[in-house]
């Protein structure tokens, strides 16, 4: 029987309030068992970036990452983010490690190649170098990764990090059952997104084909859906997705996704 590891990501919404940030990591600090913490920390690297006179570029939502960018990235997911919830993590006893994916190897990227649109340095990740990692967890860390990579040759990568949850917990699926946590404003996958309390509990692959033809599931759902049954198939034990408090007992007001 494997043991258990959860794997947490928050957005940026949670990290721009300190009020839901703290609030969010006395939940995850509570949180029993083995896990790991990964979050982006995309409109504060906009808003510094626009401070230093740098251009933000976007196309269909995703960030342009040109030399000058990177920069920004770097100092503020690796830097001024990750540091300050690591800080947070330590005032509330969990012993977090801060981590972009060249520290200990973890995840390297394979820079995406160019067709329509030139992304620049954004990584697509290829490999995660799941014993190293937990190397650490047995040492009573908690990771805590940004939304960065790198290519094994030196160069840094912006990465997507909901890409990076799940290919954290389908490496780390070949040593412990693992299960994600998506934490975001909503309650969860919505029947009507102008009911935030239509939430559809628990979705299998035959339910997630009948909302897809319903057109329920669709926009910016559609790709992380998709992510969540690829990496599914590939070893992860259960995604869940809503807000902050499905971490708790008391809530099961989210939803489940499984094969």
């Amino acid at each position: 029987m494997k043991e258990k590891l959860s794997i947490v990501k928050i957005g940026g919404n949670i990290i721009e309030d300190e009020a839901s940030l703290s609030a969010f990591l006395k939940l995850f600090s509570n949180l029993e068992g083995k896990k790991i913490l990964v979050h982006g920390g995309g409109k504060r690297a906009t808003h510094i970036a626009s401070k230093l006179g740098v251009e933000s570029k976007m196309i269909n939502g995703r960030r342009i990452t040109d030399a000058e960018t990177l920069e920004v990235i770097t100092m503020v997911y690796g830097g001024l983010v990750n540091k300050n919830v690591v800080a947070k993590l330590q005032a509330l006893n969990t012993n977090a490690i801060g981590l972009t994916g060249a520290d200990i190897n973890s995840i390297k990227s394979d820079k995406r190649p160019v067709k329509d649109i030139d992304f620049g340095f954004v990584g697509d990740v290829k490999e995660v170098a799941h014993n190293s990692i937990d190397k650490l967890i047995q040492a009573d860390f908690t990771p805590v990764f940004c939304a960065i990579t790198h290519d094994g040759n030196g160069q840094l990568l912006n990465t997507n990090a909901d890409t990076i949850t799940s290919q954290v917990a389908v490496g780390m699926s070949k040593l412990y059952e693992t299960s994600i946590y998506y934490c975001f404003e909503l309650n969860g996958v919505l029947r009507d997104i102008n009911d935030k309390n239509s939430v559809v509990k628990h979705i299998d692959s035959k339910l997630y084909n009948e909302l897809l033809e319903q057109g329920i599931i669709a926009d910016g759902m559609l790709p992380k859906l998709e992510n969540c049954f690829d990496a599914l198939r590939h070893g992860v034990n259960n995604i869940n997705m809503g807000n902050t408090s499905m971490l708790t007992q008391a809530n099961d007001n989210f939803t489940t996704i499984t094969l």
